[in-house]
């Protein structure tokens, strides 16, 4: 549940409220993500990296929205139409050097204040600085479009077309953006929030398993 009087925190982990509860979740508290950039100076190798892109890169400041260091991790919100660039200079660049991509995962934050509740998140390793960053680009449902990076890190191939089999998010640019996880017939992407649950019998090995709606009955 959410309380409008400290700006829309989601409280409890299944809702449950009016008695005892001792699951250890009661306590929980979910607040929404502030849109805005931690201040400087980060701390560690966090104001070198970023500092270092901000001279290789001449439209840092139009591409990357905001700068987010938390619990000891660096993200960088980055406009859609520059990921790929960006990326290259991340990978290129000597006092950087983030020659892997990891992964790229997809969330949907559903109420997300900005509109944006799709984004897709790259994970970069720095093999020669042994460091790690993350990228993160939102877009909307109606227009989930994002340059693919399949240029620049062909690992992420197969990554962007989970992240489009699962969330939707199309990734313009790929050279096979077709399904990899569910059937190629499968209707809408069952990671977004608003898919709906259960349902859907599926068959596995032969046998057929029957919908989570229908699998037990707690009567």
């Amino acid at each position: 549940m959410t309380s409008p009087e400290d700006g829309g925190a989601r409280r409890d982990m299944f809702g449950a409220s009016g008695f005892g509860d001792t699951s250890g979740f009661g306590g929980l508290v979910t607040r929404p993500p502030q849109l805005v950039s931690s201040p400087k100076p980060y701390g560690g190798w966090f104001d070198a990296a970023t500092q270092a892109l901000e001279a290789a890169y001449p439209s840092f400041n139009d591409a990357i929205e905001r700068v987010v260091v938390h619990r000891g991790e660096l993200t960088l919100y980055i406009k859609r139409e520059a990921i790929a660039d960006v990326c290259r200079v991340l990978r290129d660049d000597p006092a950087l050097r983030f020659e892997m991509c990891a992964g790229v995962s997809g969330v949907d934050y559903l109420n997300d204040p900005s509109g944006r509740r799709l984004h897709a998140v790259y994970h970069l390793l720095s093999m020669t600085h042994r460091r790690r960053i993350r990228l993160e680009v939102s877009v909307t449902a109606a227009d989930p479009h994002v340059p693919s990076v399949t240029d620049v890190y062909p690992t992420a191939n197969w990554h962007e077309r989970e992240t489009w089999d699962f969330f939707g998010i199309v990734f313009d640019g790929h050279p096979a953006l077709t399904r990899i996880e569910m059937p190629d017939d499968w209707p809408g992407h069952p990671q977004r929030k608003d898919y709906p649950l259960g349902g859907v019998p599926v068959e596995y090995k032969g046998a057929m398993v029957p919908p989570p709606d229908e699998r037990r009955s707690y009567a």
